[in-house]
């Protein structure tokens, strides 16, 4: 507090000067002159949302690298390398004889093993009867039974070696998985492939919507969710924060995207913080690895008090003082926290309330403890009559 005092002394002392002096020279030219006009902002607390810019990178929404998941040679390439495909479209035909025949041969082990248990089934039901008249015995009557219960088993192992043949056949003809822009194709006709092999054969990338990936101090976030916290700042409806782009070359991109999450970890070698945005890119015009940045929205100060930036004065130490109209219009010096410049204005936390009235224009005529005439800003100022003048006539 003593640095604005002392700043407020020193202000004081240099405008009582001009002052004095120019009262000299008022009366030198004939008497003293009434309050001098200044031009004055009347605070008004009001809803502001704060932002803060962020640089970033586009990512793409989905990648799906693809690979064969049965081995043959490739028979036919299905898509135009660099076009955009739809989940589920042909990509590739690899070679399906083989896998017909084994279907097929799955098909009639199937039928083998359902043969074997009708008469499996039916010598059990036999031997049930001619057990209780001791036809048979009882360890003939349990092998018929173990027997009927094998054959229904080698039914279901016949079933799902059928349903193996019938996937690993519908698998020669490789389908997109997800919708987006493909790739340049690796293989060729006649190139042969393999189940699990590392090289893929493609790559899908969805681009409507992207990413943007974006970093923040921790610091910064700390702070942020100690105002949210403390109900100086409120989240939005919904809860999502909204994410506006400016481009390389400085233009804005027209959609508007919103804030999915903040990382739980900070970088330990930057101190920074992870976020990721969501954006619709239905033109394409955001393309992965692009740079960017990002207006976040931190959210909404329900009581924000801006002044002019003409308003605020700072003097050798970095303090900030304004200079308000008080009772029976004399000035007054008031040390404030103006924490962040938005356009012309400045945020101030401290040091003034609604309703202050702050000089604008005119400084250099108001002393501390000086009467004015203060006039709305940006109005045109009158010449100051002499004290004690006879009001101009009304038209």
């Amino acid at each position: 507090m003593s640095r604005f005092r002392l700043l407020g002394s020193a202000a004081l002392c240099s405008l009582v000067l001009l002052v004095s002096a120019c009262g000299g020279e008022q009366q030198q030219q004939g008497g003293p002159m009434g309050p001098m006009e200044v031009g004055i902002v009347t605070v008004a607390a009001k809803p502001f949302t704060l932002t803060t810019e962020l640089t970033g990178r586009i990512t793409p929404f989905r990648v799906a690298e693809i690979r064969p998941q049965v081995s043959g040679i490739i028979k036919e390439r299905l898509f135009e390398e660099g076009a955009d495909v739809e989940a589920g479209q042909s990509l590739y035909q690899i070679d399906p004889a083989p896998y017909r025949a084994a279907l097929a041969q799955a098909e009639a082990d199937l039928k083998s093993a359902q043969a074997q248990a009708v008469a499996a089934k039916a010598r059990a039901d036999r031997y049930r009867e001619l057990v209780r008249m001791r036809g048979v015995s009882q360890q003939e009557f349990d092998d018929a039974v173990a027997q009927a219960g094998q054959a229904d088993a080698a039914i279901a192992a016949a079933r799902a070696a059928v349903d193996t043949a019938r996937i690993n056949l519908d698998y020669t003809n490789v389908k997109a998985p997800i919708s987006g822009r493909i790739g340049r194709s690796r293989y060729t006709a006649g190139a042969l492939v393999t189940n699990g092999q590392a090289e893929m054969l493609t790559t899908i990338t969805q681009l409507d919507p992207v990413y943007v990936d974006l970093t923040q101090s921790a610091e910064s976030v700390s702070a942020l969710r100690r105002q949210i916290s403390a109900g100086q700042l409120q989240m939005p409806e919904g809860g999502k924060l909204r994410v506006k782009l400016l481009m390389a070359d400085g233009s804005d991109y027209t959609e508007s995207g919103a804030l999915d999450f903040s990382d739980v970890t900070v970088d330990e070698t930057t101190g920074m913080v992870g976020l990721r945005a969501t954006f619709p890119n239905p033109k394409q015009e955001l393309l992965p690895g692009m740079f960017v940045r990002a207006q976040v929205e931190q959210g909404v100060m329900p009581q924000a008090l801006l002044v002019p930036q003409q308003g605020v004065q700072r003097g050798a130490n970095g303090a900030a003082v304004v200079m308000v109209v008080g009772a029976e219009n004399k000035v007054e010096i008031r040390p404030v926290e103006a924490t962040r410049a938005i356009g012309d204005q400045w945020l101030v936390t401290k040091g003034v309330q609604p309703g202050d009235r702050i000089i604008t224009e005119g400084i250099q005529k108001a002393a501390p403890g000086a009467p004015v005439k203060p006039v709305p800003a940006g109005q045109k100022p009158q010449a100051a009559a002499p004290a004690g003048a006879a009001p101009a006539p009304a038209n």
